[in-house]
Order: C-alpha cells, then sequence, then structure tokens
C-alpha cells in the first residue's frame, strides 16, 4: 500500500508540477491559481516555489548575474544589478505575485518572494559576485549593504500587512542574506581608518600649524592646529554617509566619544609632562613640552571653536541622523556629546595656566638677577642708589610682548587678555616679593653678624662701640635699591593697566624695603 501511495505521489507531483510549469509560461491565470491551490492543499508549497525559481527566476537572474562575473566590468556592484532585478520581478514575476496575494484564497502560505526570488538572487551573488559581501573594501561594501537594503524594502512593497513583512523577514532565506554582511567586520576597518587617522597625528612631536594656503576650509573651518582638524575630520568621518552603517549607530556613537576622550587625554597628558619635565611617562607628549606660550594660544583658540561645532551643528547632524530612535535614546546620545564637549572646555583654564606659568617663569629668569644687587653694596663703599636696576625693565617684556603678539591679540578674547594679566601679574609680583624678601632677610642677618663682629673687637681696642651709629648700611642701601626697582616695577604694571597697590605682594614687597617714612603710602 505504501508503494501505491508513495507511486500515486510522484504521480501527482509531476503532473501537478507538469500543469503549473504550463501555466507559468503561458501566464495562464486561471491554470496558475488553480495548480497553487492544490499545491497548498497537499501542503507542498516548497516545490511550487522552488518550479517558480527554477522555471521563471533563475534564467532572469542568471541575465543579470551570470555565475563567474565577478572581476568584470562594473566589478562586484549590486546597485545596477538590483535595479535590472527589481524590472525582471515587474514585468515577469508581478502576476503570480499578485495571484499569490488574492485575498481570502488561501495562498498566504507561499513565500515566492523569499524562496523563489531572494533565494536566487542570494546564489546568483554567492556564485557571480562573492567579493559583493568583503568588508574588506569598506567603500563597496557599504555601498552594496544599502543597495541590498533597499532592494529588500522593494521585496516588502509587494506584501499586503506588516503582518505577510514579518513572516517574509522570518523567513531562513532572509537570514541567511543578512548574515552575508559581515558588518562588525566593516565597523572594525571603520575604526582603524578613522581612530588612526588621528593617533597617528597625535604623536607628532610638535604643535603643527594648518598651511592656510592649502587647507580646506570646508573641513578645517577656523582651526589653527593640524592635530584639531585631525580630531575634526575624524568625528565627522563617523557620521558622513559614505561610512554610517545606521545598525553600527551605537557603535559610531562611541567611536566619536572615544576620539574626543582621545584627544582630551592627548591634551592632558601633555600638560602633565609640561609640568614634571618629563614626557618617558606620556608618549606623544613631546609637542607640549617643546610648546611656547604662543602655540598655547592655538590650543585654547581651537578648543573653543571644536566646542562650538561640537555642542552646535556637529550635535544636530547625529541626532538628525538618529531621529527614528525613541527621545529616550536621542537625550541620552545628546548627553553623550555634550559631556565630550565638556570635558575640552574644562581644559581651558588648566591650558591658560600653563601659558601664565610660562610667562612667570621667563619673567623670573630677570628677576633672579636682583641677587647682584647684594654683591653691589656688601662692603664696597657704595653711595645711596639714586635709580633702578636694569633688570626691572625685562621683568615685564615676556607678558607684555605675549598679550601684544599677534596670536593673543587674533585668538584671545579682550577678557581672557585681561584676566591672563591679572593672574600673570599677581604670580609675577608674589615670586617678587619671595625672592626681595628673602635677599633683604638674609641681608640684615649678615649685617647684624657682622656688627657682633665689629662691635666685639672695638670693645677689645677700648673704641667706642657707636662709630658708625649714624652711617648708611649696606642694608640700607640694598633696600634703598629694592624700593627704586619695585618703584619702576610698579609703574611697568600701571603701563600694561595693572594698579599695583591692588596686589597684596605689592604691599608686602613695599613695607619690606621702603623707607620708615614711606611705609604707608604707596606711591611711585
Amino acid at each position: 500500500m505504501e508503494k501505491r501511495i508513495q507511486s500515486a505521489s510522484l504521480l501527482l507531483d509531476a503532473s501537478l508540477g507538469h500543469c503549473f510549469v504550463e501555466g507559468l509560461e503561458h501566464r495562464d491565470g486561471n491554470v496558475i491559481y488553480n495548480c497553487l491551490r492544490a499545491y497548498a492543499a497537499i501542503d507542498n508549497t516548497k516545490s511550487a516555489e522552488e518550479i517558480f525559481r527554477t522555471t521563471i527566476v533563475a534564467p532572469l537572474i542568471q541575465k543579470v548575474i551570470p555565475h563567474g562575473s565577478s572581476g568584470l566590468i562594473g566589478g562586484d556592484e549590486l546597485e545596477d544589478d538590483y535595479q535590472q532585478i527589481i524590472n525582471y520581478i515587474e514585468k515577469n514575476c508581478k502576476f503570480l505575485l499578485e495571484i499569490s496575494f488574492t485575498e481570502n484564497s488561501g495562498l498566504h502560505v507561499f513565500s515566492f518572494l523569499a524562496n523563489s526570488i531572494l533565494k536566487e538572487v542570494l546564489s546568483a551573488i554567492q556564485k557571480g559576485k562573492p567579493g559583493a559581501f568583503s568588508p574588506g573594501r569598506p567603500t563597496e561594501f557599504l555601498k552594496n549593504y544599502k543597495s541590498s537594503l533597499d532592494f529588500l524594502d522593494h521585496l516588502e512593497g509587494y506584501y499586503p500587512s506588516r503582518s505577510t513583512v514579518a513572516k517574509f523577514r522570518s523567513e531562513s532565506v532572509y537570514g541567511e542574506f543578512m548574515k552575508q554582511w559581515n558588518t562588525g567586520v566593516y565597523f572594525s576597518l571603520r575604526f582603524q581608518e578613522i581612530a588612526g587617522a588621528l593617533d597617528s597625528t597625535l604623536m607628532l612631536t610638535s604643535l603643527t600649524p594648518v598651511d592656510n594656503s592649502n587647507s580646506d576650509k570646508g573641513i578645517s573651518g577656523d582651526l589653527t592646529l593640524k592635530q584639531s582638524v585631525a580630531l575634526l575630520e575624524s568625528l565627522r568621518s563617523c557620521w558622513r554617509e559614505d561610512i554610517l552603517l545606521l545598525s553600527c549607530s551605537d557603535k559610531f556613537l562611541r567611536l566619536s566619544l572615544q576620539l574626543l576622550s582621545r584627544y582630551a587625554n592627548w591634551l592632558s597628558s601633555g600638560l602633565a609632562a609640561r609640568k614634571s619635565g618629563n614626557t618617558a611617562s606620556n608618549p606623544g607628549s613631546e609637542s607640549a613640552l617643546s610648546a611656547v606660550p604662543d602655540d598655547l594660544v592655538y590650543v585654547i583658540h581651537d578648543i573653543n571653536y571644536l566646542v562650538t561645532e561640537i555642542t552646535g551643528s556637529y550635535l544636530e547632524r547625529v541626532l538628525q541622523l538618529l531621529a527614528s530612535c525613541s527621545s529616550e535614546v536621542l537625550d541620552l546620545v545628546k548627553q553623550s556629546i555634550l559631556q565630550g564637549g565638556k570635558s575640552l572646555k574644562d581644559l581651558v583654564p588648566v591650558i591658560m595656566n600653563a601659558v601664565i606659568e610660562a610667562l612667570v617663569e621667563k619673567s623670573v629668569e630677570d628677576l633672579r638677577q636682583l641677587k647682584g644687587i647684594t654683591a653691589t653694596y656688601r662692603m664696597t663703599n657704595k653711595p645711596l642708589p639714586v635709580r633702578h636696576s636694569p633688570y626691572v625693565s625685562g621683568v615685564l617684556r615676556p607678558l607684555k610682548g605675549f598679550l601684544d603678539g599677534e596670536r593673543a591679540a587674533k585668538y584671545l578674547t579682550s577678557e581672557a587678555r585681561g584676566d591672563l594679566l591679572r593672574t600673570a601679574a599677581f604670580e609675577i609680583t608674589t615670586r617678587y616679593y619671595e625672592l626681595a624678601s628673602d635677599l633683604v632677610s638674609v641681608a640684615r642677618k649678615t649685617e647684624s653678624s657682622l656688627q657682633r663682629i665689629r662691635q666685639g673687637a672695638q670693645r677689645r681696642a677700648g673704641a667706642s662701640s657707636d662709630v658708625s651709629d649714624n652711617n648708611v648700611s649696606d642694608t640700607d642701601k640694598i633696600c634703598m635699591q629694592l624700593f627704586l626697582d619695585i618703584q619702576e616695577y610698579g609703574r611697568n604694571l600701571s603701563a600694561l593697566g595693572v594698579e599695583a597697590a591692588e596686589i597684596p605682594a605689592y604691599k608686602s614687597l613695599w613695607q619690606c624695603v621702603a623707607p620708615p617714612d614711606r611705609q604707608n603710602a604707596v606711591t611711585f
């Protein structure tokens, strides 16, 4: 009995198959409809889908993507192929699809789009253009991937309802087709490309200004350093149409934040190395160590520009691309990018302090010359000084030269220049007071020791011990020289726009060296 049933089943399949092929070749709607009803009744939809694939679909797809066509004209690109296939579907397959989607026909059990058309397309690409699936060529891969998604969207457009679209996506061939696109490898390659470009620029041994004659203003805007331009280019690359894969948008967002963090850490480690004078523990920080204050002005300007760009048009672009996400997700994206911008903004005061420290140290180099005042007046019988020392005119010269320079005038706001002037003036004056007070303290101790020695010698000789009381001491001469010096220094501060009397350290310095009758009022 089993053999007879099996024989009858084979005969039915053959007869039904022959009839279905005839119907397909002649586009006989009644025959096709009845054959499909029969296939559905005996629960043999796979045979109908396979016959349609081999009889109608395969010959058409073979015309578009013949086996072994990889590397021929057009390479492995799929966009034009998909367009031809869509045209063939519309012209040669639509008639069957319309029949299978007939309402209340019971033919919804067939999945010709998946098991006939998509299956054949996948097979043709695997055999004819296997390179189309390779992420090793990221640009071509992305183009083919997007074309494939558009093709799937077109196929889904034939379905009459969301439930049928969901059924199409659940088909095994659909999953197999999507598995061909290794988006993880694609992102890894883009990560290396984008992050590597920034990293190689940050490893330069100096802060490198942009060549304005050749720079592309559309990319760099008003940025001044190549390192900053590299950051902005890398950030924008993450969301460029020819790079971004929306299914990997979370990874590209993370990469964007990592790029910001890398740039911020590069600056932070450079400033730390600058402070310690050691680059061994911070590779790539040589640029900060060799930077002069004018170079750091570029950094401050670039950070301000980057923060404005990142929290403005860049953020808007990202949110626009992710508009399909929920409001909660968009809010998280916004906050993460704003936080990245803030991490850069927080570095501005630190860099400004580095500028001030560099200027103060240059000024202190001149201030150290005041140590020579002791040698000038100690036991030399020189008269009381009547004019300031030559070193005084050089103390504020680095600060004035910096503020009058082209970069500070162009890239620092008047408010920033004012803050820098006041902070640097206060710090220089503090260092001035420390050096001068130490000098006076040592001079007085030395004077006291010499006085005791002289008095002891005079007592042993039987002479009067107050012979020199009315003479001007060496310490008095030293203090008078310093007094003349700080008056000139105060006048120089006023010329820069800083009132010396408002600086606590200057008042202390004044009281340290001024004659008794000049102690109470600071006047030049």
